[in-house]
């Protein structure tokens, strides 16, 4: 079976331009209103988006790659880098740490050229703790193939076979090149998916390291759309390809066979979107938060306020199948007959909307303009 970089015209990659182009004003316009969304908040509103994405993404692209991590210490540990928290006494595991360096470096370093230097220093990051590799901070040196393969052991199906570990260096050193020169203002300026989609694929053609290719790959592709923009675009990337796993995995086989790309850069195209919009109702979700807090200053009580931050953290879909009075008072510890009564205050106020009677009752944030 013949391999994309064992093909003739590797890596001279080849897309139908006119395809791409539609998907790519799309994608230009929702960079447009996220960027102008993102302008709507206050600074502590702003960071709260930052610390949210930076940590989703940091979990979900290692959940990705079957890596459960833990999303509180994450984001302390976000937080501590970011400088916008006192450091805690939080346990964080290397893995943790390790991740959220990277997000924190690929936020402020979005700028800079890719590097062999900035990929070691990642690789470290990414596999901080690991006691079961050759090669860290390193590209690859093993002999054996480096190969993605399922299947039982006496008749595994290979996936995809990288190009030998003696020609690595070589090819990352060209990809470097490539990556350096098609930024905006660069010798071949690509645009933004074109540009993102075809970073990571060539990334994961090459997949230069012993493990944690995935997390790196994604992060390329991050970096090569906040230099499209001229800033961190805080895209949900990785949160919304880890919702369709399955078929990120076949799009990715699929592209690996030849260096006509169009299928993949369409299929990506649809991802950055999703992941736009995303971004965008998180944005919503956090000015939202702001103008109800706001509007409820002085008007409830400790318990109350507790209660409805620890909604606000389940994020925009909210606690699954919605907040009970038991809920509240686990979260609370008020007593049955105090739990009642705030509860319904908080609907009378309009912070709540409920749904359903008695022990079925269910309660949802109410978010819309009063």
């Amino acid at each position: 079976m013949t391999w994309n970089w064992q093909s003739p015209d590797w890596p001279h990659f080849t897309w139908d331009r006119t395809q791409i182009s539609a998907v790519e004003e799309q994608f230009l316009l929702g960079a447009g209103v996220t960027i102008g969304a993102v302008k709507h908040l206050g600074e502590g509103e702003h960071n709260q988006l930052l610390v949210e994405l930076m940590s989703a993404e940091a979990v979900t692209t290692s959940a990705i790659e079957g890596e459960v991590l833990n999303r509180a210490s994450v984001q302390s540990s976000i937080l501590r880098q970011l400088g916008l928290a006192s450091p805690d006494k939080r346990r964080v595991m290397p893995a943790e740490q390790g991740i959220a360096e990277m997000m924190v470096d690929l936020y402020r370093s979005f700028s800079q050229p890719l590097s062999v230097g900035m990929l070691f220093d990642w690789h470290r990051m990414v596999t901080a703790g690991r006691k079961d590799l050759t090669d860290i901070g390193r590209y690859r040196t093993s002999r054996e193939p480096m190969q993605i393969v399922s299947g039982r052991i006496g008749s595994p199906i290979v996936h995809f076979e990288a190009p030998p570990s003696r020609q690595v260096p070589t090819e990352m050193k060209r990809l470097i090149s490539w990556f350096n020169r098609t930024v905006p203002r660069g010798k071949d300026p690509l645009p933004a998916v074109t540009r993102a989609g075809t970073a990571h694929l060539y990334f994961e053609s090459i997949h230069p390291f012993e493990d944690g290719n995935g997390r790196i790959g994604r992060a390329i592709a991050e970096k090569a759309m906040a230099q499209s923009f001229g800033q961190p675009v805080l895209v949900s990337l990785a949160t919304t390809i880890l919702a369709h796993q399955k078929s990120y995995y076949l799009a990715l086989e699929r592209a690996n066979r030849r260096n006509e790309i169009t299928e993949w850069l369409l299929w990506f195209a649809e991802i950055g979107l999703e992941a736009q919009r995303r971004s965008i109702t998180l944005v919503e979700f956090i000015l939202a938060k702001a103008k109800l807090l706001d509007r409820l200053r002085g008007q409830i009580n400790e318990r109350q306020q507790k209660a409805l931050l620890r909604m606000f953290r389940e994020g925009p879909e909210g606690f699954k199948g919605g907040l009970s009075a038991g809920n509240y008072r686990t979260i609370t510890g008020a007593s049955p007959a105090t739990t009642t009564r705030d509860l319904v205050d908080l609907v009378e106020k309009g912070a709540l909307i409920r749904t359903g009677e008695r022990k079925h009752a269910r309660y949802a944030l109410n978010l819309t303009e009063r």
